[in-house]
C-alpha cells in the first residue's frame, strides 16, 4: 500500500506540480489567445457549409491514425498525396467562408467616444430605425417586394457600385418611392449607410447554400447571400405575401411587424453593451433550411 501511495506522490510531484510550477505568464496568454480562437472558429463554422467540412477532415485524420498504427500502405500512399493539393483546394472551394471571417476580424473597432457624440449618434441612429421600421410596415401592407441592407464595419462599396448613388436621409416616404412598383430603382437593394439612404437599385450576391426553404424566393437568398459574406444586417418583404424578415449572419427570421421588427434593429444596431440584458430572453433564431409552420 505504502509503494502505491509513494508512486502516486511521485506522479503528482514530477507530472502535475513541475508543470504547474514552470508555467509562466506567456504560457497563459498563449494558452488564453488560443482558446479564443478556437472559440471565434467554433462560433464561425457552426451554422456554415465550412461545419460540414470540419466533419469530414476530422475523419479523415481518424483514417490517418488507423492507417499509421496498422502500417495500410495503400491508405497511407493516398493521405500523402491528399495532403499536398488538399489545403489549396480547401482554399479554394471555402474561399467565401475564409473572407467573410477575415472580413470581421478586420471589423473589429476598438475607440472612446465622449457621450454627447453618443448621445447625438443615438438619436440619429432611432430615428433611421424608425423610418425603416415604418417604411417596412407600409411595404407589407401593400405587398409590396424590397430589400433594405444596412451596413455595419463591412463595407459594401463593390455592391453600390453596381446601383444609383442617392444619399439621403432617411424617411418611409423616399423608401416607399424607391421600391414602389414600377419606379426605376424598385429591382435592386438599397443600401444604409452611416444612418442615410446611400444607394438604390443594387444587386446583391444569391447564396450557395444547399440547406435553404426552397419556398424562399430569389429576394429571400439575395438577403441571406449578403448577410453570409458581410456583417450587414437585410430587411426583406415578400412581394407575394408581405412577410417581414431580418437575414443576419446568413440565418432568415421571419414574420414581423413594425414593433417587433424596431426592437430586434434596436438590439442589432445599437452600440456593444446596450442591450446585454436583454439578450437571454430573445428566442433562439430560426435557421434557414427550416420549413415555416
Amino acid at each position: 500500500m505504502s509503494v502505491v501511495w509513494d508512486n502516486i506522490k511521485l506522479f503528482a510531484k514530477e507530472v502535475i506540480w513541475d508543470t504547474v510550477s514552470n508555467i509562466r505568464l506567456t504560457d497563459v496568454i498563449d494558452i488564453l489567445l488560443l482558446a479564443l480562437i478556437l472559440f471565434y472558429l467554433y462560433r464561425f463554422i457552426r451554422d456554415r457549409r465550412a461545419g460540414k467540412l470540419m466533419i469530414g477532415l476530422g475523419l479523415i485524420m481518424v483514417l490517418v491514425i488507423i492507417s499509421t498504427a496498422f502500417n495500410m500502405q495503400a491508405l497511407k500512399y493516398v493521405f500523402d498525396n491528399f495532403y499536398q493539393v488538399g489545403i489549396i483546394a480547401i482554399i479554394i472551394v471555402f474561399q467565401p467562408e475564409m473572407r467573410a471571417a477575415l472580413e470581421k476580424v478586420g471589423g473589429t473597432t476598438l475607440g472612446l467616444k465622449n457621450i454627447a457624440t453618443e448621445s447625438r449618434e443615438l438619436a440619429t441612429l432611432n430615428a433611421a430605425i424608425d423610418g425603416i421600421s415604418s417604411a417596412a410596415s407600409d411595404l407589407s401592407r401593400d405587398k409590396v417586394g424590397a430589400l433594405i441592407v444596412i451596413e455595419r464595419t463591412t463595407k459594401l462599396g463593390e455592391y453600390i457600385k453596381s446601383g444609383v448613388v442617392v444619399d439621403a436621409a432617411i424617411s418611409p416616404h423616399i423608401l416607399r418611392n424607391i421600391f414602389f412598383n414600377k419606379a426605376p430603382l424598385h429591382d435592386g437593394a438599397v443600401i444604409i449607410r452611416n444612418q442615410r439612404v446611400y444607394a438604390a437599385g443594387c444587386f446583391l450576391p444569391l447564396s450557395t447554400n444547399t440547406d435553404i426553404n426552397q419556398d424562399l424566393g430569389t429576394r429571400h437568398r439575395a438577403a441571406i447571400g449578403m448577410t453570409e459574406c458581410s456583417d450587414a444586417i437585410v430587411v426583406v418583404i415578400s412581394e407575394e405575401t408581405g412577410t417581414i424578415s431580418i437575414s443576419v449572419d446568413g440565418n432568415l427570421k421571419r414574420n414581423y411587424n413594425y414593433t417587433t421588427l424596431k426592437q430586434e434593429l434596436n438590439t442589432l444596431l445599437a452600440p456593444q453593451g446596450q442591450h446585454e440584458a436583454g439578450k437571454g430572453k430573445k428566442s433562439k433564431e430560426k435557421k434557414v433550411g427550416k420549413r415555416q409552420s
